[in-house]
């Protein structure tokens, strides 16, 4: 046991457990705030943690006709927290159950093939996506792609058109054209293969975006808040592209970031 023991403050012991106490509450209080950051769940959460400490004083000051009144919210504490961030609880065990299986498939990944290029069926479809963004930018035609990275997000959008279909330019464009019914929505990219297009995707309530992101910009931010997926945005009015990934939208890619981005986040 005295192994264990680092150094001591007064007459208070410092063991190598509470400094790991500390470190694992401090990165599970940052990923809460990073997931809740720039939404109206953040002003709900410093509600509640304001009544928590409140309430804590309150009983410390042995006000009891208080203390009995707050007693009442607080034995349901947990269940309204959950019903009240249903959709954070939702993205949070997401995001720890995706990172899990990420980190499983890279390392399974690294230990097949440690040291190899990008391949050539990635280069092909970087390429195609790359080219078929940047015609359609010239040509103002709006578009809205999601790499999921192979990653699970059933539940998360909302009808769509099957395809299953290979990863070409001429296609692409073909199903962001205005005169295709499939041009209004997201197209959904799983392993290597155009999986779905005219994918309804959830809109962000961030109310930091900027005023001029549009209903592709807010669904692009959407998606990439609940899971880690990066969405591509061709802007219609302007025909800027951006990418949105992690609730961070970046605006006005260039030719080279936006074939920097890509290879980043092909899968």
């Amino acid at each position: 046991m005295t192994a264990l023991l680092l150094f001591e403050i007064g007459f208070l012991p410092v063991r190598i457990w509470d400094i790991l106490d500390i470190l694992i509450v401090a990165i599970l209080m940052y990923q809460i705030y990073k997931l809740l950051r720039g939404n109206i769940a953040f002003n709900i959460f410093v509600g509640v943690l304001i009544l928590y400490v409140v309430w804590w004083l309150v009983n410390q000051l042995n006000m009891s006709l208080l203390a009995a009144v707050l007693d009442q919210f607080i034995d349901v504490g947990v269940i309204i927290i959950i019903i009240i961030f249903q959709p954070e609880v939702r993205r949070f065990l997401l995001f720890l159950g995706n990172s899990t299986l990420r980190q499983r498939s890279n390392l399974v990944g690294r230990l097949i093939d440690q040291n190899l290029e990008i391949s050539e069926q990635k280069e092909k479809h970087i390429k195609a996506l790359k080219m078929a963004m940047l015609r359609m930018s010239r040509r103002k035609t709006g578009a809205l792609i999601v790499l999921t990275k192979n990653l699970s997000i059933d539940g998360m959008v909302n009808s769509g058109v099957p395809l299953d279909a290979s990863i070409s330019d001429p296609l692409i464009e073909s199903i962001f054209n205005k005169e295709s019914p499939l041009h209004d929505g997201a197209v959904l990219i799983a392993n290597g293969r155009i999986k779905v297009a005219s994918s309804v995707l959830p809109v962000s309530e961030n109310p930091n975006l900027p005023k001029s992101a549009g209903l592709r910009h807010r669904a692009a931010v959407g998606i990439s808040e609940r899971v880690e997926v990066a969405a591509f945005i061709v802007s219609e009015e302007t025909g800027y592209i951006s990418l949105a990934y992690k609730g961070e939208l970046t605006r006005k890619l260039k030719e080279e970031d936006l074939e920097k981005q890509l290879k980043a986040h092909y899968v």
